[in-house]
């Protein structure tokens, strides 16, 4: 398929952060950005649309690379809004390319047909997960065993409902990240940690992890926090250093490779 969507003026598919990292420790950041393809215009949204979070994990990009460097760890990020395609959705699901996100209508993304929608697919979203698949073989060629975190944030509050965790942690059959870094958070700092909140990592939803690190039999956790724990520089620093605290001893542990 030619390269149509994505011209050289836009940043490419995704970006590699400390890609010589030499942590057995690979960071994925989903919803890194909010930025829309030069082709598509602003998708008929406002600028103040795309600065919500429907557009993007607002916090996430800077937390991610935050830790990247406190970890000595890789990280691979995607470059394009979630409203252009959702890198954390299959793309023949439903909510791979949404019409509708919170309430706010997405008018560039209505009545896409199937090749329109297989060209965001194979221009943006495959390019990410091929870089993620690539680097995860780099491993399997030096023999390291890595461990697979995904960062993202979640809104205080959603539908009226609010949400008092300010960390949430995500995962499914595979514990070995997960209830180590609940119960370090939780003793240790002394927060009230999400346990599969806001969101669960069981069932069909998300892509990243299942299609990644299940496949691979990899020790795998995605991490959820709230977006007014990091607003701001401040907050993505103090929650960096509650991170990195935590991460150290359970990536420490043996039974992770």
């Amino acid at each position: 398929m030619t390269t149509i969507l994505v011209s050289p003026a836009d940043p490419p598919p995704f970006r590699s952060v400390n890609p010589n990292g030499a942590a057995p420790v690979i960071l994925l950041c989903d919803h890194a950005a909010n930025a829309i393809p030069r082709k598509f215009g602003s998708l008929g949204l406002t600028a103040a649309e795309l600065d919500r979070h429907i557009a993007w994990d607002i916090g996430a990009e800077k937390l991610t690379c935050q830790l990247a460097g406190r970890l000595d760890a890789p990280a691979i990020l995607s470059s394009f809004s979630r409203l252009v395609i959702d890198c954390n959705r299959a793309p023949d699901s439903p909510a791979s390319i949404a019409e509708d996100s919170d309430g706010t209508l997405v008018i560039g993304n209505i009545e896409l047909t199937r090749e329109e929608r297989e060209a965001r697919a194979q221009e943006i979203f495959w390019p990410y997960h091929r870089r993620i698949a690539a680097t995860l073989d780099e491993c399997a060629e030096r023999h390291v065993v890595p461990a697979v975190l995904s960062i993202h944030s979640f809104t205080p509050c959603m539908n009226g409902v609010a949400r008092p965790w300010p960390i949430g942690v995500l995962w499914d059959k595979d514990a070995r990240i997960a209830k180590s870094l609940i119960r370090a958070l939780s003793d240790r700092e002394g927060l009230l940690i999400g346990d599969n909140e806001p969101y669960s990592l069981r069932g069909p939803t998300d892509f990243t992890l299942p299609y990644h690190a299940v496949s691979r039999n990899l020790a795998h956790t995605l991490i959820e926090v709230r977006q007014d724990e990091i607003a701001n520089e401040a907050g993505v620093l103090r929650v960096a250093d509650i991170l990195e605290r935590a991460l150290a001893t359970v990536l420490a542990d043996p039974e992770l490779r």
